[in-house]
Formats: structure tokens, C-alpha cells, sequence
């Protein structure tokens, strides 16, 4: 605990010092209270653009500020100096994780909230939101870990945002988009929250294929995060 501690306070020291990261968990939100107050058209979905931004925020967000993060600590030597003090591959990802997830839950809360959801709805969509979170995370963390630098890093980290924030929404105007998209976490995400709103029970929202995507989403991500680490420790 005391590892994990650690790295948990010194992530919020740095991110008061790099508005570049401190940005990627506020501008959804921000953008999303704008978007719900000021644009009304006709026959759109109620609450239209928390779905959608819902998805591109758990796409973007955790996994552009785990790789930044990660891979800064990487160029100064900081992730160095934590492997030379036998800091566990799982403490150091509970550490910074911690603090990205709790980070990015606070503008969960804010699209909860705008979307006006209450009861059971408004803890699915936490849930929701959190399980895409969690996996963009360790997705971002690979990338940071691979990475030789900040730099090569935000090159690896655009493309894969890209995929990941921007296919969901493509894939609402497009068909064979969809038949793509639906297997990556961001779609199930932004598919999950869409049923949000009919559902008239919890068990409406459980579906086989959205938490068999899930699940495998988060494996895939949890066995790269461990090889990359590994590889790092060499």
C-alpha cells in the first residue's frame, strides 16, 4: 500500500503541472453540458449527444493520459528508478490506474447527471462507463510502455484514439462500419448506454455478446499491459 500510495499522490502533483492531461478529463464533460443545453433538433434521441460523447470520452480520455503518463515517467527516468525500488508491475498499474480512474469517474458523474439518469439507470451507466474506462486504461498504459519516448508515443496513442473514440460514432451512420466496430469495448459502451434509456430493468441491459466483448477487450489489454512490463523490466 504503501508503493501504490506513493505513486497514487505523486500522478496528482503532476497532473496540477501538465494542463495537457489535466485537459483530457475535462473537456467532455465540459463539451457535453454544452452540447445537451444548446442544440435541440427534431426527432433526435433524447440525451443523444451524452451517448455519443459518452463513448469518444472512454475512448480518448483514459487511455491518452495513461500513455502520456507512463511514457514521460519512461523519458526521465522516473519508471527506471521504481523498477530499481522493486515496485510490482500491479503496483505501479493500482497506482497510477487509481488515480486515471477516479479522475475520469468525476466526468462520468457529470454525464450521469446531464443525462439525467436516476435510480438503477444512473448506477448501469456508471458501470458502464467505468468497465470502458478501465480497458482504454491498460491500452493506454501498453502504449506508454512500448513507447521510447513521450513523443513516439503520442504518435502510437492518435491513430489507436482515433480507432477507438471515433469508430462508435461513424458506425451510427454506417452499417458495415457497425459490423466492425461492435467488437471493441467504445461500441459496446455507446450501444449499452443507447439501450440505457428503454431498458425498464437491469437485466435488459445483459446481453452475452456485450459482456463477452468486454471481457475479452479487458484480457486482451490486461496480457499486453503484463508482457510490455515485462519487457520493460529487461
Amino acid at each position: 500500500m504503501k508503493e501504490i500510495k506513493a505513486v497514487f499522490t505523486k500522478q496528482i502533483k503532476d497532473t496540477l503541472k501538465n494542463k495537457t492531461v489535466l485537459l483530457q478529463f475535462v473537456m467532455f464533460p465540459v463539451l457535453v453540458v454544452i452540447m445537451e443545453h444548446s442544440v435541440h433538433m427534431e426527432g433526435m434521441q433524447e440525451h443523444f449527444f451524452v451517448m455519443m460523447f459518452g463513448s469518444m470520452y472512454v475512448g480518448m480520455a483514459p487511455l491518452t493520459c495513461a500513455a502520456a503518463i507512463i511514457s514521460e515517467e519512461k523519458e526521465t527516468g522516473t519508471l527506471g528508478m521504481l523498477l530499481i525500488s522493486n515496485v510490482k508491475a500491479w503496483e505501479y498499474l493500482i497506482g497510477i490506474g487509481t488515480y486515471i480512474f477516479l479522475a475520469c469517474m468525476a466526468g462520468a458523474l457529470c454525464f450521469a447527471f446531464t443525462g439525467e439518469y436516476e435510480g438503477w439507470q444512473f448506477g448501469a451507466f456508471l458501470l458502464v462507463l467505468a468497465s470502458g474506462i478501465m480497458i482504454s486504461m491498460l491500452v493506454g498504459a501498453v502504449i506508454g510502455l512500448i513507447c521510447k519516448n513521450q513523443m513516439s508515443a503520442t504518435s502510437v496513442t492518435v491513430p489507436v484514439m482515433m480507432i477507438f473514440s471515433f469508430l462508435p460514432m461513424i458506425s451510427m451512420f454506417n452499417q458495415k462500419v457497425q459490423e466492425v466496430s461492435k467488437f471493441i469495448y467504445s461500441w459496446q459502451v455507446q450501444n449499452l448506454i443507447g439501450a440505457l434509456g428503454g431498458a425498464k430493468e437491469a437485466s435488459q441491459l445483459i446481453s452475452a455478446e456485450s459482456l463477452g466483448v468486454l471481457a475479452a477487450n479487458l484480457l486482451i489489454a490486461a496480457v499486453l499491459f503484463g508482457c510490455a512490463y515485462k519487457k520493460v523490466l529487461k
